[in-house]
């Protein structure tokens, strides 16, 4: 039987993450939005470029195909286009081979407020501002940088990468940092190792993920390439990796990989390990890595007031 809604992995994005439609935007911008209609409805069979998102959506919708019993996740397009332009997006989905479905056109309205009516976990968006009033109201919300992406249909893994504070947990202990440095900061959390830190805006996206490498696990046939693998790239290192580590556990999430990169350039890792999507806190770690991976900014705490 196939999860209830309630207990899906709901992801809300935009049509301009999911698509490349940044001449569009050009035009909207420039021009207005009846010659962005226009040209939407001039151009409707011209097949649009996949965005900086879509790896991401591609491989998380493969996930239903895999388990085709729970069917455990639902991607929601919520777009301000118009209805009309929104036919060009619409007939784009079948084409990648997406099974979405649900659409909400919104003509220049805020899509993210509809984000608890499909209790969406994530909202993907390029539209910065946007991203900061959601996360501002309490959302769950990202910023999607520009990447070039590259799309392999071979490679059906999804790869998802987190930073930690501030992004999986609140930011108790980079407020810690900001007071007073490296030392206060290792002390606090040394001292605090027992107490589980805070879910921030993302935890509730990792335990859903999470709930779906449960089901692959138990279904195993021992084959060594997991359908979904979760890594961390934190700048912590020791002696804060523990109460990093006593917070997963009481959280009850397993990762696959965890990076203390203890100040090491992120963008060198994640050349390597080649996630689908990166999310951080920080831009300056987001920028350098954008160059070749999928990345998203989460405006949360301390780091973005």
């Amino acid at each position: 039987m196939a999860y209830p809604i309630e207990n899906k992995l709901v992801v809300g994005i935009t049509s301009t993450a999911l698509f490349d439609f940044s001449l569009e935007h050009q035009i909207y911008e420039q021009e207005g939005i009846e010659a962005f209609k226009r040209y939407q409805e001039a151009n409707r069979a011209k097949l649009p470029e996949p965005g900086a998102a879509f790896p991401f959506i591609k491989r998380l919708l493969h996930l239903n195909r895999l388990f085709p019993e729970e069917s455990p996740v639902e991607v929601v397009i919520l777009s301000r286009n118009d209805p009309q332009a929104g036919l060009r997006m619409m007939d784009a989905v079948p084409q990648y081979d997406l099974d979405i479905t649900r659409a909400f056109f919104l003509s220049g309205a805020d899509p993210y407020p509809y984000m608890k009516a499909v209790n969406a976990c994530l909202y993907l968006s390029t539209n910065k501002e946007e991203v900061r009033s959601a996360v501002a109201e309490g959302h769950p919300a990202g910023f999607v940088l520009p990447c070039a992406t590259s799309n392999d249909d071979l490679d059906t893994q999804l790869r998802i990468a987190f930073d930690f504070d501030g992004v999986l947990v609140d930011d108790e202990a980079e407020s810690q940092y900001a007071d007073g440095g490296l030392p206060l900061f290792h002390h606090y959390e040394t001292m605090n190792k027992d107490r589980p830190l805070k879910g921030g805006p993302l935890m509730p996206l990792l335990q859903k993920i999470s709930n779906i490498q449960k089901i692959e696990k138990a279904r195993s046939v021992n084959d060594p390439l997991k359908a979904v693998r979760v890594s961390i790239v934190t700048a912590r290192n020791a002696p804060a990796h523990e109460r990093m580590m006593n917070t997963l556990l009481h959280e009850g999430i397993e990762v696959d990989e965890l990076f203390l990169t203890g100040g090491i350039e992120k963008k060198n890792i994640l050349d390597v390990l080649k996630p689908q999507i990166f999310f951080d806190d920080q831009l300056g770690h987001l920028e350098p890595a954008a160059e070749n991976t999928p990345c998203v900014h989460i405006p949360f705490g301390i780091r973005n007031q």
